[in-house]
């Protein structure tokens, strides 16, 4: 039944989900990929929202309005993500069905409107607090506005772009994700400046109800202009070619695709997903306790909150390494590099009062997400192939998702018992040493079925 409906989705070219509706990706002058490219790095921006740096700024002034501690905040934090990360994998099967036009315009339409609620959080806990303890309903009101936009933004949006690139390229997949991440990776690093000038000048609530209003006004339209499910729809190739690009390295042959009951199976896919979910919880948890941790070795609010950038600049650095080289070696070296940068960051963490511990930090951060922003984009549709790709992604979404809520919970409980982040810093540089060892056997599924 869904082949059935998405064979009706790509073949129909009129109406108003019709692919040549209000044009034709085929009359486009060049490869009609790069526009989804480009469509794909806006909707990542518009994500920033439900994305941790999109929470960093308003950590402490939650708490303030919402009277709740950082373990309180940070368990309505952890309880909404996971919820969200729960719901993923049905919403992948969406996907598969929708395509990622609709699932696009949806996401952005419901992650404006949960800005609002978001700015409207205070009043409302205030109000559900006349007939519930005032701690109570605060951590309802909050823990489900976490719960929506870590869905919405952070999971479908992101989720859905993701896999729009994969769709419009193979051979040239790992460039066409590199070149995303660029903008992406330094529009994220700045974006905890940005939250905090709106912040200072429209208040917390005036600040989401801004990025509120631009998120329906300016991406919802531009997603239902610009973004088309597939080339096969249109007449168009992946790469932009007519015929599939030859090569040498049989990781980049898809011999079958394969089902998410399938893919779950497979040794690889619980490996990769593991080193994401660990970098998600990871770089979640230093995001959201950014001034917390950076106090604790005397870092100002400003330095700490700097070091983003360099952070960036690595990131995609490495990121566009690993899209020129990903086609001539096999993935599960390049998990071993990203797993290396986690160790390091870690490391790093611990030793930040020193110049040589921001130097590991920085890198090692630089290093861990730009591999992860690279890999997390290309290994599914390469090991796993497109055609369930949306029910795959979920999953692994999900685990994403999950780890990103359970990163700042745990940080924050160290901190708490402990008076600490050493414990969990330590822990963090050796989950990663495991994943380096499994890394070694996480070949691409597709080498067993290739013709011999």
């Amino acid at each position: 039944m869904a082949d059935t409906q998405q064979t009706s989705r790509a073949t129909s070219p009129g109406g108003f989900w019709g692919v040549r509706t209000p044009f034709a990706p085929s009359a486009c002058p060049f490869f009609y990929g790069w526009v989804i490219v480009f469509a794909a790095t806006l909707g990542s921006i518009f994500s920033i929202p439900g994305q941790t740096m999109g929470f960093t700024v308003f950590t402490d002034v939650l708490m303030e309005k919402l009277g709740l501690s950082r373990v309180e905040l940070s368990l309505a934090y952890c309880l909404g993500t996971v919820a969200s990360g729960l719901t993923l994998p049905w919403l992948g099967r969406v996907l598969d069905r929708w395509g990622e036009r609709k699932m696009a315009v949806v996401s952005t339409v419901a992650t404006g409107f949960i800005l609002f609620y978001l700015a409207a959080s205070a009043p409302m806990s205030h109000g559900l607090g006349r007939v519930l303890p005032a701690s109570l309903a605060a951590f309802l009101v909050i823990g489900f506005g976490f719960y929506l936009v870590r869905a919405a933004a952070q999971g479908v949006l992101s989720m859905t772009c993701r896999n729009a690139i994969g769709k419009w390229f193979d051979h040239r997949r790992g460039l066409a994700m590199a070149v995303s991440s660029i903008l992406v990776s330094f529009t994220f690093s700045l974006s905890p400046k940005l939250i905090e000038w709106l912040k200072q000048h429209y208040g917390y609530d005036g600040a989401w109800v801004i990025m509120g209003i631009a998120t329906i006004v300016i991406m919802t339209p531009l997603a239902w202009l610009l973004f088309r499910d597939t080339p096969e729809e249109d007449g168009l190739h992946m790469d932009g070619g007519a015929e599939p690009v030859a090569h040498d390295n049989p990781d980049m042959h898809i011999e079958r695709e394969f089902t998410r009951e399938e893919a779950v199976r497979d040794y690889s896919f619980w490996v990769f997903n593991a080193a994401f979910g660990f970098w998600a919880l990871f770089g979640t948890a230093f995001t959201f306790h950014a001034t917390s941790i950076g106090a604790e070795y005397e870092f100002s609010r400003e330095r700490i909150l700097n070091l983003f950038v360099p952070i960036a600049a690595t990131s995609v650095a490495t990121n566009l390494l690993f899209g020129a080289i990903n086609a001539k070696l096999r993935l599960k070296y390049l998990l071993l590099v990203m797993n290396l940068g986690c160790i390091a960051a870690a490391i790093g963490m611990l030793y930040l009062n020193t110049s040589a511990g921001v130097a590991a930090y920085v890198l090692g951060n630089g290093i861990a997400s730009g591999g992860f922003v690279s890999l997390s984009g290309i290994v599914f549709p390469r090991f796993y192939g497109r055609k369930h790709l949306g029910a795959i992604g979920g999953l692994n979404m999900s685990v994403m998702v999950i780890g990103s809520g359970l990163g700042p919970l745990l940080f924050g409980a160290c901190k708490h018992f402990a008076d600490s982040y050493r414990l969990i810093l330590i822990v963090s540089a050796i989950i990663p040493a495991g994943l380096m060892l499994l890394s070694l056997w996480a070949d691409n599924p597709q080498r067993k079925h290739a013709v011999k």
